[in-house]
């Protein structure tokens, strides 16, 4: 392709930046147009990746690749030639507009003028500017150095799309929108430069899409111009983006402009021999016939003629010259030589046109030459580079797109080398003086023909064997990858259960682990096959490779897990197998162990719990039941206190067996329904309530003895607590104790007077509160109503004391002398007193000692 950057003569660069200005002003609102705006990023994206794809890369974003400024400046060196200053690597914003701002200087150094473009609305993505940046570069690059005739740039271009159209039907180009959209302009412009590749008498012009498609798909598999839009996003736009088009249309310009155009080769040694020869021949015409020889050939005819008439006028014999010297001899001889004279001409003119067209021949022949060679230099090599080895399936395809490309590069040079051969034939043919040299030249050319195409062939089918090679590698990594992840997660739980820490409490419990993990052992073989057939997934691979030279590059594309992870976890999940079974089977040992344990201490704490609740109820029955005298009962159960005291042993067993228990760190038992905590409060409550019996009966001695109850009434008391004790819990609730009460002649009813009554009661046998009266309490209120209640005339005497000898006392000096509870228990049962001498408030305390003990009593 020949440099288009180059720059024009002085004019034409004027003419074209007066366009550049004019064009800078472009509307950048009309980017906002979605079907342009598409249409621009499609052609502008193309035609950067024309460029970059010399460099070896290219973009997929146009707002977003180009913001760090480094593909940026990398285009705008390979598109100028020129190196731009060295970009700065760092990722921080303020590096990618530095080096945005580079690429922006050397645009305005080309004479560019950027209109509202800067460095920040790149950086950040700003799509409208990013276009108007590019095509910036498009018109500096790529069109303003276009020229044809006396106009430049846009309308250069135009005028050589018209020139080159003109003779197609149907084809009328007057701008860079409308006139492209039916597509036909596109392919008479590759039909007239390339007819072999076009058939432009089978399109129609209804059939815009198929006749686009074809210019376009032409266009990249044989002129290298790639596809910068699609048919659709012309057809389907009522105005085509002109931006779009004419970058488009630049692409093709440049493609046949660069292929009109070949080098000279110097002739001067040629034509300074022609020169030569063609002088020597002239000369050699010129001495056969000069104006000398005319003059003598008249002058004989003259002297010839004299001396006729003088011998005549002399009656003298004519004069008869010898034979071949008469003078129709000579005029034959002379006719003779004006024709061989003619000849010469005639020779000579044949001779001179055979020269310039030899000298034509030539020319064209070295020209052509040095094309092709210069065409063919470096393609040996580059079609002997074994540079797919290393490729990836991706890079081999694009290799293979690229070698198509030249493939059909080569066949359009074709052509030429006919030429050239064509051209060297008639060379020998007409004789050309360095025959020998254009035929080496001629040769070397056609054996080197058949070298590239030999080597195309060759690396065509290496090129689609190693892609079907690859291809087939591919389908292993993903089938590798498909079968790894499960298998790799499988052995990543597998490890995770074979190194849980278990915690069991029973047989069953370590029995159902051990049976998990011989179901997990018998699926081994089955995960081993697995693990072989995803190695020789692996090995297929590396077979394929070794036996084709291929070299595989990086890892498998699809997955990060490796063969050799893979089994280095299967290695460290066998070891852990047996590990494992170690464990449990000392686990199930330890349960065994345990479960003796549980066995012996139920079978002791069984006997202990059944021996306590037995005596338990014997004390009961014991509580209620006695009979004798207290002596005899205190006597009956201080004995019977020493036959439970001589269980203690059985206990001090059973706590032997649970501190085993304990050491064992067992903490249920199915063999016994009794803990140690409960056999434990229950020996404890067992003594207690013995203990509590023996000092009950200590007490009610101790009682009798000081309050002088009969045993009769100790019997009474007893029978009536048992009584209403219903569930011999040796306490009587709130009331079970009111009808107890009842039952000894307490007036205790649910009156006002009777409810206090009972209140006052139970704040004696139940001072806390709790709701229930013990038969000590009891006991002790019963010995105490008995024993300690005044006579009625101790009572009225009391009160006189109080009432200071008075007939009457008050309810505040109740109050003042008395407890709370007994003023207030006294005032409620006297009456009013109606004597002579009553004040107000005066209470008779007679009425007090009536209510305590009857008339009967005073």
């Amino acid at each position: 392709m020949v440099d288009y950057h180059a720059a024009n003569n002085q004019s034409t660069v004027g003419g074209a930046q007066t366009y550049m200005e004019q064009e800078n002003d472009w509307d950048r609102d009309l980017l906002l147009d979605p079907a342009w705006e598409k249409q621009q990023r499609k052609t502008f994206t193309a035609w950067c990746n024309s460029h970059l794809r010399k460099a070896g890369t290219q973009i997929e974003n146009i707002e977003e690749d180009f913001r760090d400024g480094l593909k940026l400046m990398l285009l705008l060196e390979v598109i100028s030639g020129e190196r731009l200053p060295k970009p700065e690597r760092g990722k921080m914003r303020v590096h990618k507009i530095n080096n945005v701002n580079k690429a922006l200087d050397f645009i305005a150094s080309k004479g560019v003028k950027l209109v509202s473009i800067g460095a920040e609305e790149i950086v950040d993505g700003n799509a409208k500017m990013t276009l108007g940046m590019i095509w910036t570069i498009i018109l500096r690059f790529a069109i303003q150095d276009i020229s044809v005739e006396e106009t430049s740039a846009k309308e250069g271009l135009l005028l050589w799309c018209q020139r080159k159209t003109a003779p197609y039907k149907n084809v009328n180009v007057q701008n860079f929108h409308i006139s492209w959209k039916d597509g036909l302009a596109f392919n008479a412009l590759i039909h007239r430069h390339r007819p072999d590749l076009i058939d432009y008498d089978s399109l129609r012009k209804d059939d815009p899409v198929t006749n686009l498609n074809n210019a376009f798909e032409v266009a990249e598999k044989h002129l290298d111009i790639p596809k910068m839009l699609d048919a659709e996003d012309i057809v389907n736009t009522a105005r085509p983006d002109e931006k779009a088009i004419m970058t488009y249309v630049s692409s093709f310009y440049h493609a046949f402009s660069g292929a009109q155009k070949v080098p000279s080769e110097p002739t001067s040694t040629f034509n300074l021999l022609l020169l030569t020869r063609c002088c020597f021949l002239s000369s050699m015409a010129t001495l056969c016939l000069d104006s000398q020889d005319v003059q003598e050939k008249c002058q004989l005819e003259i002297s010839f003629n004299t001396l006729q008439t003088k011998l005549r006028l002399s009656n003298r014999p004519a004069f008869m010259p010898s034979e071949g010297r008469m003078v129709s001899d000579i005029n034959k001889a002379w006719h003779n030589l004006e024709g061989a004279e003619k000849g010469y001409e005639e020779w000579i003119l044949s001779e001179i046109r055979r020269l310039e067209r030899l000298e034509h021949l030539a020319v064209k022949f070295h020209q052509k030459c040095a094309i092709h060679e210069s065409w063919t230099d470096g393609k040996e090599a580059m079609l002997t580079q074994k540079d797919y080895e290393t490729c990836t399936l991706s890079e081999v395809k694009a290799l293979l797109r690229k070698h198509e490309a030249f493939e059909s590069d080569l066949a359009a040079h074709q052509d030429r080398v006919e030429q050239i051969a064509a051209i060297a034939q008639e060379l020998n043919e007409l004789d050309y003086y360095d025959a020998a040299s254009v035929n080496a030249r001629c040769q070397k050319i056609c054996d080197q023909w058949d070298v590239l195409g030999a080597l195309t062939h060759k690396r065509k089918e290496s090129l689609e064997r190693t892609e079907k090679q690859l291809e087939s590698i591919d389908e292993l990594y993903l089938e590798y990858a498909k079968r790894a992840a499960p298998f790799n997660n499988w052995m990543e739980g597998a490890m995770e259960d074979l190194q849980d820490m278990f915690i069991v409490h029973n047989i069953e419990e370590i029995q159902g682990l051990i049976t998990a993990h011989e179901q997990f052992k018998s699926t081994l073989p089955e995960a081993n096959k697995e693990r072989e057939a995803i190695q020789s997934i692996q090995s297929e691979v590396q077979k394929i490779a070794q036996s084709n030279g291929i070299k595989l590059s990086s890892g498998n594309p699809y997955t990060s897990i490796t063969p050799e992870s893979i089994n280095s976890k299967w290695e460290q999940a066998m070891a852990m197998v047996p590990l494992r079974d170690n464990a449990l089977q000392e686990e199930l040992n330890k349960q065994n162990s345990n479960d003796t344990l549980r066995a012996t201490f139920a079978t002791q704490a069984n006997t202990v719990g059944a021996y306590i609740q037995a005596k338990m109820e014997e004390i009961g029955r014991i509580s209620i039941e006695m009979n004798g005298t207290l002596e005899d009962q205190l006597t009956n159960l201080k004995e019977y206190q020493k036959s439970i005291i001589s269980y203690t042993p059985e206990i001090n067993k059973l706590e032997g067996y649970h501190q085993h228990i304990q050491e064992a760190l067992i903490f249920d038992n199915q063999y016994t329904s009794y803990t140690m905590e409960h056999l434990r409060v229950g020996w404890e409550q067992l003594l207690t309530t013995i203990a509590r019996t023996i000092n009950e009966v200590e007490n009610q001695i101790l009682t009798r003895d000081a309050k002088g109850i009969s045993q009769e009434q100790l019997y009474e008391y007893r029978a009536s607590f048992n009584h209403f004790d219903k569930d011999h819990s040796g306490a009587l609730m709130a009331e079970e104790f009111k009808a107890c009460l009842i039952s000894l002649g307490y007036d205790v009813e649910k009156d006002k007077q009777g409810e206090a009554e009972f209140n006052r009661i139970m704040g004696i046998v139940d001072p806390n509160g709790s709701g229930a009266v013990t038969f000590q309490a009891f006991i002790d209120f019963m010995s105490t109503e008995t024993t300690d209640r005044d006579t009625a005339d101790q009572v009225i005497a009391s009160f006189k004391i109080l009432a200071a000898d008075k007939n009457y006392i008050t309810a505040d000096e109740l109050r003042r002398e008395l407890p709370p509870d007994q003023a207030e228990y006294c005032i409620a049962r006297m009456a009013p007193y109606t004597g002579p001498d009553a004040v107000p408030g005066a209470l008779d305390y007679m009425s007090f000692s009536t209510a305590l003990y009857g008339e009967s009593d005073l």
